[in-house]
């Protein structure tokens, strides 16, 4: 049987091999990259040069294939995504322009000065592109978790929320009493169109900052979807913690670009945005207990008080008080426990 460090061999190996295909020469120097909640393996390569790219392991081949399609489509389409310079014909390793190592969770740190606040507006821009020029285009076959972002993959959510957060940090299961307010978010949720790419991920770990530009990473899990999605994904990203004035400028800034692109009914938008940034903090706090305390990734369980906050003040001050009741009264109940 082969022993983990066996396992890196083989790995290296490989990549050695994609390396010399597409540079001509062995890599130098190698060194592994935290991979966060994916249980992909990245690594840092160097040239003699001291140039280097970023080889990858993932045993996950539809995944690979989606991230390596998706990304060369959306070169095609001019948006600022990573290069792909070799892939193993086994599809389980491939190499990438290296994008270097500030992310935009990095770059933000405490500060949110108008560095910061025009850098989300590029961001935003590039965001509209994906959704809709580099949309129309994509092929969705590649997409291999679903397809879209409809009553399946709500249910989906709504269930990896239950059996990795609420089971885990209540000692209960509220599902009896939440029935009706999931249905709630479900039908505004499936009110809007879905014609759109769905990022899945849009978040400020995922967008790297290279020569004060924004890039993208991690889109390996788009589908076709409804535009809220990711704006909320962006703005109520737990461990940014952007100040609330600003997510609702950010917004209108979001709702007038878009609606250059598309018509849109900004009433309905605004309403509906809110359900969005509940769906989508639900899936995280799924994540976080799983990630957390099933994967042991301890420093997830970091991100929970940022993500309750967020929820609270959506449920207390942003959605009707008749709308989401039982929710409401839940994450109340979890703002006073140790959690937050």
């Amino acid at each position: 049987m082969k022993t983990n460090d066996d396992n890196q061999q083989d790995i290296h190996l490989k990549l050695e091999e994609l390396h010399i295909k597409h540079f001509g020469c062995r890599f130098s120097r190698i060194s592994e990259i935290k991979a966060h909640g994916s249980d992909r393996k990245i690594y840092r390569l160097w040239c003699d040069d001291n140039s280097t790219s970023i080889g990858i392991f993932n045993s996950n081949k539809s995944e690979n294939r989606a991230f390596i399609e998706f990304a060369r489509h959306f070169r095609r389409q001019g948006l600022n995504v990573p290069e792909i310079y070799a892939v193993s014909d086994d599809l389980t390793n491939y190499i990438t322009e290296d994008l270097g190592s500030q992310s935009l969770l990095c770059l933000i740190g405490n500060k949110f000065n108008g560095d910061i606040i025009n850098l989300y507006r590029e961001v935003i821009d590039s965001l509209i592109r994906f959704q809709t020029e580099a949309g129309e285009g994509i092929d969705y076959s590649l997409c291999y978790q679903f397809s879209e972002f409809s009553s399946e993959n709500i249910d989906y959510d709504l269930n990896y929320f239950i059996n990795n957060f609420l089971c885990n940090f209540t000692g209960k299961n509220h599902i009896n009493l939440l029935i009706n307010d999931f249905e709630k978010i479900k039908h505004v949720i499936l009110s809007f169109d879905r014609d759109y790419f769905l990022y899945r991920d849009f978040q400020s770990r995922n967008i790297m900052i290279k020569n004060n530009k924004p890039y993208f990473i991690d889109f390996q899990s788009g589908r076709k979807g409804a535009l809220l999605y990711d704006i909320a994904s962006l703005l109520y990203d737990a461990k940014a913690d952007i100040p609330q004035q600003i997510r609702e400028e950010m917004l209108d800034y979001y709702l007038g670009k878009v609606s250059e692109k598309i018509r849109i009914d900004r009433e309905k938008f605004i309403y509906g945005f809110w359900f969005f940034c509940i769906i989508r903090i639900l899936q995280a706090l799924g994540a976080y207990g799983y990630l957390g305390l099933t994967k042991g990734r301890k420093e997830f369980l970091e991100s929970i008080p940022y993500a309750l906050r967020n929820i609270n003040f959506i449920l207390s001050s942003r959605i009707g008080k008749n709308e989401l009741p039982c929710l409401a009264a839940l994450f109340n109940e979890l703002n006073h426990s140790k959690l937050i």
